[in-house]
């Protein structure tokens, strides 16, 4: 039975039940790659969609085409969407904040009571 799936570039590799090996021929294995652009210089790069090319060269054509023309752009950067790491969603409690932060505050510190007793002091000399 043939794979009937719509997308041209399953159907472009004649997946079949039997149990041979796929055998994927130069330039039909396109990765999907991060699209992120710039709109102006110092301005932070945003992701904007992605693009499914053969190549990081082509990815960077082509997300220029597709993203590069609709507003203003500066810079684009692509990146192969297997290459991003991230944390999983159990490791959350990893980017908890310490919400006590005295250790910040002067308040902890005796000092002014030195500076009094220094202006005090002074007073005294004079």
């Amino acid at each position: 039975m043939e794979n009937q799936s719509l997308d041209p570039r399953v159907n472009r590799l004649h997946l079949s039940d039997a149990a041979e090996p796929v055998v994927v021929n130069e330039g039909e294995n396109w990765n999907v790659y991060e699209v992120f652009h710039q709109e102006k210089r110092g301005a932070h790069h945003e992701h904007v969609g992605c693009v499914h090319a053969p190549s990081a060269q082509l990815a960077l054509v082509f997300a220029k085409e597709q993203f590069g023309r609709r507003k203003r752009c500066v810079n684009i950067w692509v990146v192969r969407s297997a290459d991003i790491l991230a944390f999983e969603v159990e490791d959350e409690d990893m980017f908890a904040n310490n919400q006590d932060k005295t250790y910040r505050d002067a308040s902890g510190f005796k000092v002014m009571e030195k500076i009094n007793k220094y202006k005090a002091q002074q007073r005294t000399e004079k």
